[in-house]
């Protein structure tokens, strides 16, 4: 179980650097356009791509990895907000966010005994 969170820990911190950092800092139009989309200035594109790192560096070091998940919700929600707000597809675009939160959470929980015992499935 701790070695199944880890492994989706590990794919979730990359999918947060690899795929939505990245394209950010190094201002990618790949990043761009989406953020347009949904009303974002480009001069915001490097500060949410840094938030993006300290979000999956957070979350991936044991000691800090219950606050990296919490700041990761926090982003998560503000762009389910985002795409909520200019009526982008629902199951794919929209609720993106709402999977992706998901399953920080789960690779936490099965990752973290701490959390386990905080939010037992069954007691």
């Amino acid at each position: 179980m701790i070695r199944t969170g880890w492994v989706l820990s590990v794919l979730v911190t990359l999918f947060l650097l690899g795929a939505s950092a990245a394209p950010k800092l190094m201002n990618s139009p790949l990043a761009l356009e989406p953020m347009t989309v949904v009303g974002w200035p480009a001069k915001y594109m490097l500060l949410i791509g840094l938030i993006e790192v300290l979000c999956a560096v957070l979350y991936i070091i044991p000691r800090t990895a219950l606050l990296g998940a919490v700041l990761t919700t926090g982003l998560l929600s503000a762009a389910l907000a985002a795409n909520l707000r200019v009526d982008n597809p629902l199951f794919s675009h929209t609720l993106f966010s709402v999977y992706f939160g998901i399953l920080v959470w789960v690779a936490l929980w099965l990752r973290e005994p701490r959390i386990r015992n905080l939010f037992p499935i069954i007691r």
